[in-house]
């Protein structure tokens, strides 16, 4: 069932988490992207959406007329080839503005799906792109937003071409985990949480088949590196997967990997 809400006090009174933070933006334009923020979320066509998990969100060489921001939840971008296979291009956390393309293309080559029950606000591609038009802060911000997911998929083709099995699912688990602990889903310092993907959709964004998926997972447990049941991760050796996802990182995350090995 899809819940509609047309209160906006709540995203008012409460601060946008936000799963990167600007990741290596420039000093000068912190406050224009904290005020394109704002200005985004008090803009009048912004309605909240309750999702369940399974949601199909935007379907794949269709229009599509909104633009989203993650407030609570996962969701996925995916693309499934004509015979069936699957591949899952990027994970959308809590405080994420995704879909910016919708101001500007007229389908969406992909399709975004809901990976857990989640709570999504919604605005009319037309009201954005008027406001984005006009106020250079809000500009800036969806510009922002388009520049780190570019920087989180060149990582992850990164990964995808040169990392082996046990990076590409380290460099997951710690990518996720620092986004989550960024956007305030869980405390710092926290080990534990939520993953609520299957290992067929875990393989289908790793590159990876279920029962590589499954050998590599066994291998984490086995090596004390972390465990995963059902959609509960512990992470058991902080240090020793910082250390096997260090290679295909970046400098914002290698920054934050340094401060666990140094630990």
């Amino acid at each position: 069932m899809l819940i509609v809400s047309h209160h906006r006090t709540d995203r008012l009174d409460k601060a946008m988490p936000d799963s990167s933070r600007f990741a290596l933006h420039r000093d000068e334009i912190s406050e224009t992207l904290a005020r394109g923020e704002r200005k985004i979320a008090a803009l009048p066509g912004l309605q909240s959406r309750t999702l369940p998990a399974g949601t199909t969100l935007i379907r794949e060489g269709l229009a599509h007329d909104y633009v989203y921001r993650m407030r609570s939840g996962w969701a996925g971008r995916v693309r499934r080839t004509p015979d069936g296979r699957s591949q899952y291009i990027l994970i959308f956390l809590p405080g994420d503005l995704f879909a910016v393309k919708s101001m500007f293309v007229s389908t969406h080559p992909d399709a975004v799906e809901i990976m857990s029950d989640a709570v999504v606000e919604r605005i009319p591609y037309q009201e954005l792109r008027t406001a984005y038009e006009s106020d250079a802060d809000i500009a800036t911000r969806c510009i922002w937003q388009v520049i780190e997911e570019e920087r989180r998929l060149h990582n992850w083709i990164v990964g995808l071409g040169r990392g082996n099995a046990e990076e590409r699912l380290a460099f997951f688990l710690t990518e996720i985990r620092s986004r989550l602990v960024l956007s305030g889903t869980i405390a710092p310092g926290t080990l534990a949480f939520d993953l609520p993907m299957t290992q067929l959709q875990m393989g289908d964004y790793l590159g990876l088949s279920t029962v590589h998926i499954n050998r590599t997972l066994k291998w984490f447990r086995e090596t004390g590196v972390a465990i995963k049941r059902g959609r509960r991760v512990v992470i058991k050796d902080e240090k020793a997967l910082a250390s096997l996802a260090f290679p295909l990182s970046d400098d914002h995350e290698r920054a934050a990997l340094r401060l666990v090995a140094r630990a």
